[in-house]
């Protein structure tokens, strides 16, 4: 009997790297806080990408009335992507936890489905309402903490809710590469690999980052964290976080997503909340509490209910 695709030893790498990536990435940039402003961080994080990618992306020079032709499109996808997702994510940090940021992110599945209802016509069915229901609950439990007192109080977390926004964002980003215009499709699509398609991206990001990090630094005042690192572990960091959640998760990402489609990648992704139980627990000594399996467990459910129906086409996962 043929072993399914999703159980091949290659494509089980390839799928479960990235989950471990952004995990990492979480981590990491909680382990941040106070060395350098998120805005900051996520600017020179897209900054340092961009130079790496430089050997890779050459053919995107070589065109530039492609560029032109689609200036619109590559710079709303870039703001959202990188510009956007990343530093909310690392704003997130500053008052939340790496277990909670990516829980939370574990519901960007539904949140892509709202969105292709609300924006795109999708229709909605009974299993995806069934899902979303089940994953919100898993939110909420994540962001009361196990105690629905704190709901009624309204206390919540200012790092849960910008990481629904992120969420959001992304939700919107994804929905964008997943329909794209007619002008990146067919005989129009221009002649980009996964690196020139990534380095646009990050090049139309950086233009936002920079704006958001010259503001940040305007409002933070001159008490703020340097904006470069000032020690050799913090460069290692961002060496890190420029690598394995940028440019490798996402390389990898796309050749799984390839290989057995983006329903079955889902699940993988949701991975990525484990592995930052994993992580917080040998790096952060934040061990997880009685609540936060039982989330994972409702937002999974959600998600493979919900996946059930086949769908127009969904994006990539989250960084």
């Amino acid at each position: 009997m043929t072993r399914p695709a999703y159980l091949q030893p290659r494509i089980l790498i390839l799928l479960m790297l990235p989950p471990m990536m952004w995990a990492g990435n979480a981590v990491v940039g909680r382990l941040m806080v106070g060395t350098l402003p998120p805005v900051a961080m996520n600017a020179l994080r897209w900054l340092m990408v961009a130079l790496m990618l430089m050997p890779l992306s050459t053919r995107v020079w070589r065109d530039m009335a492609a560029i032109r032709q689609r200036w619109v499109y590559l710079a709303a996808i870039g703001v959202l992507g990188v510009g956007t997702y990343n530093a909310m994510q690392y704003l997130a940090l500053q008052t939340s936890t790496p277990l909670n940021v990516t829980l939370i992110g574990s519901s960007v599945p539904i949140w892509m489905m709202l969105v292709g209802w609300l924006a795109y016509g999708q229709r909605l069915h009974a299993r995806q309402l069934l899902g979303a229901l089940l994953s919100a609950l898993g939110v909420v439990l994540v962001i009361a903490q196990g105690q629905w007192e704190v709901l009624r109080h309204v206390r919540l977390v200012p790092g849960d809710l910008l990481m629904l926004l992120a969420s959001l964002a992304w939700a919107f980003y994804s929905w964008m590469l997943a329909r794209p215009p007619t002008n990146m499709l067919g005989q129009q699509r221009p002649d980009w690999d996964w690196a020139a398609f990534l380095q646009i991206q990050v090049l139309f990001g950086l233009l936002w980052a920079g704006a958001c990090t010259a503001v940040e630094a305007w409002l933070s005042g001159p008490g703020q964290a340097p904006l470069w690192p000032s020690s050799w572990q913090a460069w290692g960091a961002m060496v890190f976080i420029a690598i394995g959640p940028s440019i490798l998760a996402y390389r990898c990402w796309g050749l799984g997503v390839q290989a057995v489609g983006p329903t079955m990648a889902a699940f993988f992704g949701n991975l990525t909340a484990i592995f930052a139980a994993l992580w917080s627990a040998l790096l952060l000594g934040q061990h997880p509490q009685w609540y936060h399996p039982i989330a994972l467990v409702l937002i999974t459910a959600g998600i493979a209910i919900s996946s059930r129906v086949k769908s127009g086409g969904q994006g990539p996962g989250a960084t």
